[in-house]
């Protein structure tokens, strides 16, 4: 009965909450982009486009992803539990790493079907090409308008958004590409509109995938100097040195810190949790970190580097 009920209390302090409508915009937006994908590999075939069938591809690609992002937030919606004292939080930097990574691989693929095109451009039907590509900025813009406001939550709901703003940029110059070829048959411009998109989606997707494997890997967030974060720790008066100190993501919100804090050999317990608790708000205050283990102690630690190397 008791472990039930420590259970259930350590769910209730530890369990995260993201907004109730954001599964359903993810589900919503998964149905525009499967819409999307069939009315542009119908409408590429049909035109003879590369720029509409590799949109198309691109739109398949985001469909998985936000699939993906989907099972993710489910996930990370899970209770806390003794045996996984973290939940499933980082299950979401894990889809925003996956998706980032196949988008990467999808853009080589998009340079290599370009290049061939311009040695061999084919002939396109432009009318299809601009009305397929017209539908599918039009979806597109409603997928954005759904996840913009959970794009700011964190970093999964964000690669997905990623991805729908790259399929809008990507219609827009599908439809600029058909008017071109349409008016002045400049036929070059279809393979050279899908390195631009493929172009784009590398950036876009490389910043992704070097914040998650930050993330992942517990590198110091880049906003966070830990260098001034022990220079202001060793202000206070009664912090004889400050060591073994990091700082990390369990998320792409959450930061965490730990470290020793050394005091006078003579101080009382209560003392030492005085100067812990003033350390505590000075970091929540300055650094925006909320979760910190410190460790007061008196010349115990042989080792009193900065960084201790485990």
């Amino acid at each position: 009965m008791n472990e039930q009920h420590n259970r259930h209390e350590f769910k209730h302090h530890h369990q995260h909450h993201h907004h109730p409508k954001t599964g359903f915009r993810l589900v919503l937006t998964i149905l525009l982009n499967f819409f999307i994908t069939i009315v542009e590999v119908a409408g590429g075939l049909i035109s003879g486009s590369l720029a509409l069938l590799s949109d198309a591809l691109h739109n398949f690609s985001d469909t998985i992803s936000v699939i993906i992002s989907y099972i993710a937030l489910v996930l990370s919606r899970r209770a806390n539990t003794p045996e996984r004292t973290f939940g499933y939080k980082r299950a979401e930097v894990i889809a925003a790493l996956f998706n980032a990574a196949v988008l990467i691989i999808i853009s080589f693929f998009l340079f290599k079907e370009a290049i061939e095109r311009f040695v061999e451009p084919p002939s396109i039907h432009t009318p299809t090409m601009i009305i397929v590509a017209v539908v599918g900025l039009i979806a597109n813009l409603i997928a954005v308008l759904l996840l913009r406001d959970d794009s700011k939550a964190n970093l999964n709901i964000r690669s997905a958004y990623l991805h729908l703003i790259s399929d809008t940029i990507s219609s827009v110059g599908v439809i600029v590409g058909g008017i071109f070829i349409y008016y002045f048959q400049i036929v070059w411009i279809d393979p050279l509109l899908t390195i631009l998109i493929g172009l784009y989606i590398l950036r876009e997707s490389y910043f992704i995938l070097k914040e998650s494997l930050n993330i992942l890997i517990q590198a110091t967030p880049l906003e966070i100097d830990i260098i001034e974060v022990v220079s202001k720790i060793k202000e206070f008066p009664e912090v004889k040195n400050a060591h073994h100190v990091h700082v990390w993501r369990l998320d792409d919100k959450t930061i965490h810190l730990e470290g020793h804090i050394e005091v006078d050999a003579n101080w009382r317990l209560c003392e030492a949790d005085e100067i812990r608790m003033k350390i505590e708000k000075m970091l929540t205050e300055q650094f925006t970190i909320k979760h910190i283990t410190l460790q007061m102690e008196s010349d115990v630690c042989a080792d009193k580097s900065m960084i201790k190397n485990h």
